[in-house]
C-alpha cells in the first residue's frame, strides 16, 4: 500500500462508524487517503474526525459554495476508489449511473480500480433488486468485496454487514500486491479489433463480418498483466468494461492507421487484430446511390497496410503481431505475411475450421515464429485463446531480453 492513493467514499450506513479505523489503517499502511462523504453519511460520521485521521479535508458535496470539489481530479488522482459503507441506495445508483451527490460524481470520473464494500440489512442484501444491482456492477469490472455475516443494525443475524477494516484493507493491499507483481506493469500496449468500414454512399459500405470478439479479448489478456492498452476498435456493438483499457472507436481503414502509427512510438506491444478491409471505393458517393437497371461498376483502390508501417518503424525493443486469416494454404501465406510485414509472431486462422473465425465465441488458431516453429491450439474460447497467445507474447520478450 505504500505510496498508494485511496479515495475513500463513505455513504449512509451505521458502518461508516467503522471508517475512522480503517483510514488510520490505510495510512499506517502508507497510503494516502482521502474522503469523501454523501449527506446521509455525515449522520453517522463526524467529517472532523476522518479529516484529523487522513490528515486531508473531507468533501461532502460538488462546492461549497465558493469552490468546486473537482470530482474528475480526485478520481484521476486515485489509485482506487474504496467505496464503504456502500448503502443499498448507492449501491442503485452506482448500477444506473445517477450523478446526483459528490460520491456518484467520482465513481463515474473514477480512472482506477473500484472497490465495492456493501453494507445493509440481510433482506435488503438479499433481494433481488439489490443482487441484480450487484451482477451488473460486477460486469463493468468493479470489485465486491465480500459482506460479512453478523449481527446487524435491526438486531438481527444474517448477512449484510460490511467487512471489518483491517478485512478491506487485506483485500486492497492483496490486490495491490498482484498489480504490482505483474509481468507487463508500466507496458504500454496496442491492439486493434473489429472491423473497418469503407463508405459507398451515406448509407452502404464494403465491410466484413468480424465481431471484434478476438480483439477485445486479446486487450483485456494483455490488461491482466498489467498493460495500459488502448485498444483500437473498429464499427461493432461489443464493448470492454475491464479497468486499464482505452477504447478509440474508428471506423475505416484510414482511421485505424493514422491511430495506429500515432499510438505505437509509445507502445512495447502491438497486436494487430483487426479485420482491415484491403480495399474501398476510389470515390465514396455524397449522395445515395440510385438502383440501375444496367450493371453498377466499382472502382476500388488499397487501403493503408497498417500491420506493414509498423513493421518499417519498429524498434528493438518493440513487439509487433500480425493476424493472418486464410482459406487455402493457409501456413504459406501466413510465413510469407510475417517475413514480408515485419512481425514478431503471426497468429493464423482458418476459415476451415468449423467453430473458428468471424462471430464465434470459439477460436482455433496456429503461432507462426519468424524460426519456422508453429504452435498448434485446439478449438478454444476466445478469452482462452487471447491468454495463449499473451503467454506466447511474454516468451517472446523473455527470449529477447535474453538474446
Amino acid at each position: 500500500m505504500k505510496g498508494k492513493n485511496i479515495l475513500l467514499a463513505v455513504t449512509g450506513s451505521i458502518a461508516a462508524y467503522k471508517t475512522p479505523q480503517l483510514v488510520r489503517l490505510l495510512v499506517k499502511a502508507g497510503a494516502d487517503v482521502k474522503v469523501l462523504l454523501t449527506d446521509s453519511a455525515r449522520d453517522f460520521v463526524s467529517p472532523l474526525a476522518l479529516s484529523t485521521v487522513s490528515k486531508h479535508e473531507v468533501h461532502s458535496s460538488v462546492h461549497d459554495g465558493s469552490q468546486w470539489n473537482n470530482h474528475v481530479a480526485l478520481g484521476r488522482w486515485a489509485d482506487a476508489l474504496l467505496i464503504a459503507p456502500c448503502s443499498a441506495n448507492t449501491l442503485a445508483k452506482l448500477a444506473q449511473g445517477l450523478c446526483d451527490n459528490l460520491v456518484c460524481a467520482a465513481y463515474l470520473s473514477a480512472a482506477c480500480p473500484v472497490f465495492i464494500a456493501p453494507a445493509m440489512d440481510e433482506d435488503m442484501w438479499l433481494h433481488a433488486s439489490t443482487q441484480a444491482n450487484i451482477s451488473l456492477l460486477k460486469s463493468r469490472g468493479n470489485r465486491l468485496i465480500p459482506v460479512a455475516h453478523g449481527e446487524l443494525a435491526s438486531g438481527l443475524i444474517g448477512e449484510g454487514r460490511m467487512s471489518e477494516p483491517d478485512v478491506l484493507l487485506d483485500f486492497l493491499e492483496k490486490f495491490f500486491s498482484k498489480e504490482d507483481n505483474k509481468p507487463l506493469k508500466g507496458k504500454k500496449a496496442l491492439v486493434t479489433a473489429g472491423p473497418t468500414y469503407e463508405r459507398l454512399d451515406p448509407v452502404r459500405f464494403i465491410g466484413n463480418f468480424s465481431s471484434g470478439k478476438m480483439g477485445i479479448s486479446l486487450a483485456e489478456a494483455l490488461a491482466a498483466q498489467g498493460a495500459e492498452v488502448s485498444l483500437l476498435l473498429g464499427p461493432t456493438h461489443l464493448q470492454t468494461t475491464e479497468t486499464g483499457i482505452q477504447t478509440l472507436r474508428v471506423e475505416s481503414a484510414q482511421e485505424m492507421y493514422e491511430a495506429a502509427l500515432k499510438l505505437f512510438p509509445d507502445c512495447s506491444i502491438a497486436v494487430m487484430a483487426a479485420a482491415v478491409a484491403d480495399y474501398k471505393p476510389a470515390q465514396a458517393a455524397t449522395e445515395k446511390i440510385k438502383k440501375q437497371d444496367t450493371p453498377l461498376a466499382l472502382q476500388l483502390m488499397r487501403t493503408p497496410d497498417i500491420l506493414k508501417a509498423l513493421g518499417q518503424q519498429k524498434k528493438a525493443s518493440q513487439l509487433l503481431i500480425g493476424f493472418a486469416l486464410e482459406t487455402n494454404d493457409e501456413e504459406q501465406y501466413a510465413f510469407e505475411k510475417l517475413r514480408n510485414k515485419g512481425a514478431d509472431l503471426m497468429v493464423l486462422n482458418s476459415l476451415r475450421d468449423a467453430g473458428a473465425g468471424f462471430g464465434h465465441d470459439t477460436n482455433k488458431v496456429s503461432l507462426l515464429r519468424p524460426d519456422g516453429s508453429v504452435e498448434s491450439l485446439p478449438l478454444l474460447p476466445k478469452a482462452t485463446v487471447a491468454q495463449a497467445i499473451v503467454q506466447a507474447i511474454l516468451q517472446q520478450k523473455n527470449e529477447s531480453r535474453v538474446s
